[in-house]
């Protein structure tokens, strides 16, 4: 590594990652509810283990993450998702 004036070691730029901006579904489209009788809906925001997926990995804004998950829940409670899948236990 070279040296500079200082004495201490020169770093090189690194190529940064580019983040491209999230956006909530349900505020772009408003044809799309959250309704905890709609499963294939609420599919796409809960992993394989059946864990509710967190806003940053979603891109949802605050107040329908929070109606999304009251939704899972209560689909959950009613028997129409699952608390867990088959390969999670």
């Amino acid at each position: 590594m070279e040296t500079a004036s200082s004495d201490r070691p020169v770093r090189y730029s690194q190529k940064k990652f580019f983040h491209r901006k999230k956006f909530c579904r349900f505020c772009t489209d408003s044809n799309l509810k959250i309704d905890y009788k709609y499963p294939a809906i609420l599919n796409n925001f809960v992993t394989e283990r059946g864990k509710i997926m967190p806003r940053r990995i979603t891109g949802n804004c605050s107040k329908h993450q929070r109606e999304l998950a009251i939704a899972i829940k209560r689909a959950r409670a009613i028997a129409i998702m699952p608390f867990v899948t088959a390969e999670g236990r």
